[in-house]
């Protein structure tokens, strides 16, 4: 069985885009936003764990077409979301969940073996404690914090604590939340205190975007600021987060270093953010952003984290 260098455990969604402009319907989910910007990128060490019902089926096709590794488990049926934005901007989503998937188990998850292993968790019952603590035998965990932070109560989506956090984090290498997500597991609205907050608790990498104000990763001791490239037009910022994990995680499987990996991940962003579904950019028109460097130097020296205060 091969050792991948970066391996993503995901439901494939079946997704309704509503913005005040438009309504599109596409497949979703993080598996699906991670796998098929890694595409655009380098697939021959990446593999994707996934599972979807029937319905989900030609979208795990389309990322095989690629030349992705793909592992398949078939459920009853797949996560139907509905993502809800109320401005132009998109920073302000209501999301609905029509149809739920069985969590991942242990058997299902027998064969992974990776060097990081990201768990895309859109509900918090997508992944028990006992399966993170087996994943982080194998391999260093990484964790979009959104799934664990999520109740279903009917239909609606509601934020909640991980109930779980003091245990699970420990098991945790590199974590990543935004400034909602951040407040709601740490209680804290200061961003390098939440930074510590959650290195005490166990994470060894803690990583907070905060959209055009950039982002923030906290390791080894040290803080490093991450500057968001300008985007002339917002289009769809569905899947914007789990983007910015596919280039930092690439990245930093890569052996770059946060700085440069972060750079990588906010400039993909800033692709992304300018047309519906999944980054669809080259790894050229990245390096070109982050080649900018006039306006990088603006940039890192613009960067303020304060409180949402």
């Amino acid at each position: 069985m091969k050792k991948y260098k970066l391996c993503c455990i995901g439901h494939i969604t079946q997704d309704k885009v509503v913005t005040p402009n438009n309504v599109v319907e596409m497949p979703g989910g993080t598996a699906y936003y991670f796998a098929k910007a890694l595409s655009r990128l380098d697939v021959s060490e990446f593999q994707l764990v996934t599972a979807v019902g029937d319905e989900g089926m030609p979208a795990v096709e389309d990322i095989r077409q690629t030349g992705i590794a793909v592992e398949c488990h078939l459920c009853e049926h797949s996560v139907c979301f509905e993502n809800i934005y109320h401005s132009i901007n998109q920073s302000n989503r209501t999301q609905r969940v029509t149809a739920m998937a069985a969590p991942f188990t242990l058997e299902m998850l027998k064969d992974v073996d990776a060097e990081i292993i990201h768990l895309g968790s859109l509900l918090q019952t997508d992944f028990s404690l006992e399966v993170i603590q087996a994943l982080a035998s194998r391999g260093k965990v990484s964790v979009d914090v959104q799934g664990f932070l999520r109740e279903v109560k009917g239909e609606e989506v509601h934020a909640i604590d991980w109930k779980d956090k003091l245990v699970a984090l420990r098991y945790i290498h590199t974590l990543k939340a935004n400034r909602d997500e951040m407040l709601t597991i740490t209680g804290c609205d200061e961003p390098h205190e939440a930074a510590l907050m959650l290195a005490d608790w166990g994470v060894k990498e803690v990583v907070l975007t905060f959209d055009e104000e950039g982002s923030l990763v906290y390791t080894k001791g040290e803080f490093i600021e991450i500057p968001a490239f300008p985007t002339i037009n917002v289009v769809d910022a569905t899947g914007c987060g789990d983007t910015y994990m596919v280039g930092y995680l690439y990245q930093r499987s890569k052996g770059a270093p946060v700085y440069e990996a972060g750079c990588f991940a906010a400039a993909m962003c800033t692709i992304k953010l300018q047309g519906y579904g999944p980054f669809n950019g080259s790894e050229q028109a990245i390096r070109q952003i982050m080649n900018s460097s006039n306006s990088l130097e603006k940039l890192v020296t613009n960067l303020k984290f304060g409180s949402s205060k």
